[in-house]
């Protein structure tokens, strides 16, 4: 479901129109479709692995076929473990679904602070290790900010780059990484990981969801969080340059990337898509999955 769209290029003026009749227009079907629990589904037959790259193991998981490679970039609250609601609705689509661990999360080696690596080269070693010449990139949060970085480095390997909930994690030039920075307090990442990135409607709502994500959340981690390098600094006109047909969007209610940070971001990226999402915080893959998979399927559609 495509909730809005924006050439960047235009005026800010025809954005907000478009987003808000856009919002108006999926108010009753947001209305039917609540957030009641969604049971996992049965996922789809996938070849689990290590892949050897670069003085590293990263763990993996792979439906194979003959379709359109997606490659899922994971939240640093998360691992490849995380994308139980699409791997199944991604392969139904044709598509060949790849899921890994970065360094330091759940089947991956640790990784050492000393020597963290660039999140971006350990992506491209991958999907080389896999056999994949060009793919479909779809990130959530921190995953975001590698896929920006690779887009900026091999945008030639990519069909399409779906960043959601995310605010490009320091590749966005100093204002959004300034307003970023304001909206949380001291103190805010020492607070529980799930009032932190999933909404109030879903707590509200789905309990059950909320322990079924923690779980997954518990796990994801192998050791301290890492946080890896980026091969490109921080530039509004390092993103200005991405010509890899994009999709940014976000929950109405995260507060880490909120709507009007992220049309910041929409801002810098020319003919962007920009979608916003009702009823969801930071975790949109996990709080509506329903919205996520029509979204970003469709978008993938389009840029096979």
């Amino acid at each position: 479901m495509k909730i809005s769209s924006t050439n960047c290029r235009r005026g800010f003026a025809r954005r907000a129109v478009l987003a808000g009749a856009a919002l108006l227009a999926i108010g009753s079907v947001a209305a039917a479709q609540t957030l009641a629990p969604q049971p996992v589904p049965a996922q789809a037959p996938a070849k689990e692995g290590l892949a050897e790259i670069a003085g590293t193991r990263l763990y993996y998981w792979d439906t194979g076929g003959a379709g359109a490679p997606v490659v899922l970039l994971h939240p640093a609250t998360g691992s490849a473990l995380m994308w139980v609601y699409q791997q199944p609705a991604f392969a139904a689509a044709g598509l060949r679904v790849i899921g890994y661990s970065r360094r330091g999360y759940f089947g991956s080696d640790p990784g050492s602070k000393d020597n963290p690596g660039v999140a971006s080269d350990d992506l491209d070693a991958l999907v080389a290790y896999l056999g994949i010449p060009k793919f479909h990139a779809v990130s959530s949060a921190a995953g975001g900010g590698v896929a920006l970085d690779y887009a900026l480095s091999h945008p030639e390997k990519l069909f399409s780059l779906a960043v959601t909930s995310s605010n490009g994690a320091g590749l966005t030039g100093r204002e959004t990484a300034a307003r970023a920075a304001s909206l949380t307090p001291e103190g805010f990442e020492r607070m529980p990981p799930d009032f932190r990135e999933i909404g109030p409607s879903y707590r509200a709502a789905n309990p059950d969801g909320v322990r079924q994500w923690l779980a997954l959340e518990h796990k994801a981690l192998v050791g301290e969080l890492l946080r890896q390098k980026f091969a490109h600094t921080a530039s509004a006109e390092g993103l200005s340059t991405i010509r890899v047909p994009t999709l940014i969007m976000t929950g109405d209610a995260d507060l880490y990337s909120p709507p009007a940070l992220m049309r910041m971001m929409a801002d810098q990226i020319p003919g962007s898509e920009f979608v916003i999402v009702p009823d969801s915080g930071h975790a949109l893959y996990w709080e509506r999955p329903d919205v996520f998979n029509r979204t970003v399927l469709e978008f993938i559609a389009k840029h096979q």
